[in-house]
């Protein structure tokens, strides 16, 4: 059998059903078997994009994706995606073409070294020179995806080795396990006595939790300890907003008012579970750590101790964590009773709502999101990239469902917006659920692969496009002027002016308008909410509205 067609036949019996990448000569030996297999291909614009694809829909379906491009320059333009994905553990399979394997090193056309160069963006690459050894090593990258901390794997594939024959049997071949660590009973036991000794504890949920599928576990165990839940920036979802133990988040861009930092500079004992404490959620750690006893769970043992000093450190997956942490609360003793907060939380958060004023000249960005916030529902999946717009969305935007806002979170990627929600949309729709999908990205940021709009258009994929146009670089802006007492080269009043985003969506055959008021935006967001299609919308904001933000959780600065 030729070796294209074995890896087609494995990604088949991996459960791969979907697709993203590009053609070209270096690949066209695989492509060739695609044409006729029982998986879905979507044709991108950019190589990046195939990969920001394929991570989109595994954050909606919880299922592998692959990415395919050429050798060369596709090749290497796959390595931003892979970062975004590795950053965020993100597993997905990229595939690459290549030269001639007699041609490696040699300087050939389109001839580069991807498998060393994508070696710390990865969790695994390979070049592979043996054409006997596919099968083998495609399983071994399965498993290297999806266990431990979940990530993304490159194949790198010469001609020769695409187009060699070797012997093969699909049906003797077994498909990869995953592995994770069991948690150690004492150790579990352990964690729910520190707990149970604290008299202000709090849990934090991060994004391992929402990768695991674990979220109802952990609030079942939170209510049954009676503690306070905390999410992280990638955990936004995870319990259900009204919920009575829904802190909000924690960190130093999630706003001068939040409850979950007010809550955990006043814990003394701090659960984390499938968190990373990156500095964008920590800030300064020593502020961070203070004097409270950290328990940290995550699959990942190289996060633990980390960042902050742990009193215990739990290697494990959250999913196989959480219900032994619940068993052993229960083996010593029935549903703890803890004092609840004097305002509830979701009362607190209500207090702080940017309500849209209909009369202002020009429309204020933060109070944009509670109109989106009202415009669509608690189904619709969000996707954002970076910059002053993630963050406000972070800030304002209520998610009331995991596994609907993918940002890029580690990597903070401009231009993983649009591909992103082309690969959520396509799993949502896949698997039954609502494939409407918002991009919510700045004036700057749109121009980051937007030609992926002519992808939505040409699979007619209900993408909405929000563009916050406040023609600047609204975050570096803010960071000049209050870190540094400059401005330079961080306006783009074009934006609102020369610059035409609707004709350019247009030009991709999308929907699109520009709104000014609070009138246009909210009639606009409904057209966009019933669009069978694509839809862009341009809203001109506020040039000079700055973020709540700070270098610790104690000293967050707040911006009228």
């Amino acid at each position: 059998m030729v070796v294209s067609e074995v890896i087609v036949k494995i990604l088949e019996k991996e459960g791969i059903s979907h697709a993203f990448g590009i053609p070209g000569a270096g690949i066209n030996g695989l492509y060739k078997y695609l044409e006729k297999a029982p998986i879905k291909h979507y044709l991108v614009r950019h190589e990046e994009a195939a990969v920001h694809a394929a991570d989109g829909y595994y954050r909606s379906a919880g299922k592998m994706a692959a990415a395919l491009c050429t050798s060369g320059p596709g090749a290497t333009n796959f390595v931003t995606g892979l970062y975004t994905a590795w950053q965020d553990s993100i597993p997905l399979l990229a595939i690459t073409g290549q030269a001639l394997t007699a041609q490696l090193g040699k300087g050939a056309f389109q001839c580069v070294d991807i498998a060393e160069i994508c070696r710390t963006v990865t969790k695994r690459s390979w070049c592979l020179t043996n054409p006997n050894a596919v099968p083998a090593i495609l399983r071994e990258a399965f498993d290297a995806a999806l266990s431990g901390r979940p990530g993304p794997v490159l194949i790198d594939l010469p001609l020769d080795v695409q187009n060699a024959e070797i012997e093969f049997d699909i049906d003797a071949y077994l498909p990869s396990r995953t592995r994770a660590p069991r948690p150690p009973k004492a150790a579990v036991e352990k964690a729910v006595k520190l707990l149970d000794q604290a008299k202000n504890p709090v849990i934090i949920m991060g994004g391992g939790v929402i990768l695991a599928r674990a979220e109802k576990a952990l609030v079942e165990f939170a209510e049954y300890m009676g503690i306070p839940v905390i999410t992280t920036y990638m955990a936004k979802g995870g319990i259900p907003l009204d919920h009575p133990l829904n802190a909000g988040q924690a960190g130093i861009q999630v706003g001068a008012v939040s409850s979950g930092n007010d809550l955990l500079l006043a814990a003394d004992a701090v659960l984390g579970i499938g968190c990373r404490f990156t500095d964008r959620h920590t800030g300064n750690a020593g502020v961070y750590q203070g004097d409270r006893t950290f328990i940290h769970i995550d699959i990942d043992a190289g996060e633990l101790g980390k960042i902050v000093k742990t009193a215990l450190g739990i290697q494990a997956d959250a999913a196989d964590a959480i219900p032994l942490l619940l068993a052993a609360a229960k083996a010593t003793g029935g549903p703890r009773k803890r004092p609840a907060p004097a305002i509830p939380f979701a009362e607190q958060r209500k207090k702080y709502v940017r309500q849209p004023d209909p009369v202002k000249a020009v429309l204020d960005p933060r109070e944009v999101f509670e109109t989106i916030n009202r415009a669509f529902d608690d189904e619709t999946q969000f996707t954002t990239g970076c910059g002053i717009t993630q963050i406000w969305s972070g800030q304002y935007q209520r998610i009331n469902k995991p596994r609907r806002y993918f940002p890029s979170g580690g990597a903070g990627t401009l231009g993983f917006d649009i591909p992103a929600a082309i690969g959520a949309s396509v799993a949502a729709a896949a698997s039954g659920g609502k494939a409407k999908t918002v991009c919510l990205m700045g004036d700057f940021g749109f121009t980051f692969l937007v030609e992926e709009l002519g992808v939505a258009a040409a699979y007619n994929l209900p993408v909405v496009v929000l563009i916050i146009n406040n023609a600047y670089l609204g975050l570096i802006r803010q960071n000049q002027k209050y870190a540094y007492g400059y401005e330079y080269q961080v306006a783009m009043r074009e934006n609102k002016t020369l610059m035409d985003y609707v004709k350019v969506a247009e030009g991709f055959a999308c929907k699109a308008e520009r709104v000014f008021t609070q009138a246009e935006l909210e009639a606009a967001l409904k057209r966009a909410d019933a669009a069978a299609g694509p839809y862009v919308v341009d809203i001109i904001v506020n040039d000079h509205t700055d973020c709540d933000m700070g270098n610790d959780i104690a000293h967050i600065r707040h911006f009228e």
